[in-house]
């Protein structure tokens, strides 16, 4: 269930590469508008996908190696016809697995673990404390400055997660146990982006690295599918909801990911990011909409308190500006 970082993108310069006036392009503005909706609905959706998928008892790691595969056949589609495959360069193949630990088998196997026992929704919302962690990582290694609106976009994002936790807060009778493992994934997903902030992307480009991880992610996953008796066999049984929600979240997620760098490039990284409200209110919608899920005011208090947070601790563009201006 990867998620989108916008620091990713400013790290491979495509936000760079151009700078678009939306408003003196009306017919082009609403277009990127309309892409960047489209993204939010896809990308709502994994999430209710992901525990559709586990309905029927398949396992983390089983279920992490198909994804993988599926989205390298995807990204993979995308990227060789480009002459973009796979980089055997030692800091590349670091790079692969660097980010196929901390961007997929950690968070996915965190998030496959906790998803049977909390709501889909509840999990959408969670996703959304990625970028505060992130913000926290980066005061730490000295990366990012404090300030006051993004101080107080971090603990909102922590009254959100309180929110949640308190007893009403619709965690579906689950344990707030499940809610801490479910916070790992994007502690993990936070980890990956500041790495990736800091010391690049290896000469790749988003598709291609992000191609290249899946691979190596894929290879790594399979002995620990096979060791510890996750592994299932989905092209020897009859197929039912479980095995296509898990090959529809897998092909949405590699097809957004990929239109995200493309709007990243024309657009700009802030601009696309701000798919990040849209996937979180998606989710929700989704698991309403799919999984009959229904929550308390508590949460919906939460999601309106979680979002103002993160509108806080995302970095604006000329933030970035001047930050790659003192670094360079």
């Amino acid at each position: 269930m990867r998620i989108f970082r916008s620091d990713f993108f400013e790290e491979i310069g495509y936000s760079r590469r151009l700078s678009l006036k939306l408003s003196a392009m009306p017919s082009e503005r609403w277009l990127l508008m309309g892409v960047l909706v489209l993204m939010g609905v896809g990308w709502g959706a994994t999430q209710p996908l992901g525990k559709i998928a586990t309905s029927t008892g398949h396992q983390p790691f089983g279920l992490i190696f198909w994804q993988l595969v599926i989205c390298a056949l995807v990204l993979g589609a995308i990227s060789l016809p480009r002459g973009k495959g796979i980089v055997l360069r030692r800091e590349a193949l670091a790079f692969y697995v660097l980010v196929a630990l901390l961007g997929t088998l950690i968070p996915n196997y965190t998030f496959y673990l906790s998803v049977p026992h909390l709501p889909a929704g509840i999990m959408s919302i969670i996703i959304s404390t990625v970028p505060m962690m992130a913000f926290v990582l980066a005061l730490g290694l000295g990366m990012d400055r404090v300030s006051g609106a993004r101080v107080a976009g971090l603990t909102l994002g922590l009254t959100g997660v309180a929110l949640i936790a308190v007893p009403g807060g619709n965690l579906g009778g689950a344990s707030a146990g499940w809610l801490l493992v479910a916070l790992v994934g994007p502690l993990f997903y936070a980890m990956e982006a500041t790495y990736v902030a800091r010391h690049g992307t290896a000469g790749l480009d988003a598709v291609q690295a992000m191609f290249g991880a899946s691979v190596v992610g894929a290879v790594l996953c399979l002995p620990v599918a096979l060791g510890t008796g996750q592994f299932f066999n989905p092209l020897g049984a009859a197929w039912g909801a479980p095995e296509w929600a898990l090959v529809a979240s897998s092909a949405v997620h590699a097809v957004v990911y990929a239109t995200y760098v493309w709007l990243a490039a024309r657009a700009g990284s802030v601009f696309a990011a701000q798919c990040s409200y849209l996937v979180t209110g998606m989710g929700v919608f989704w698991a309403m909409a799919l999984l009959g899920e229904r929550f308390s005011p508590w949460v919906w208090l939460a999601l309106v308190v979680m979002l103002s947070g993160v509108a806080l601790v995302q970095p604006r563009e000329k933030a970035q500006r001047a930050g790659r201006d003192v670094q360079g």
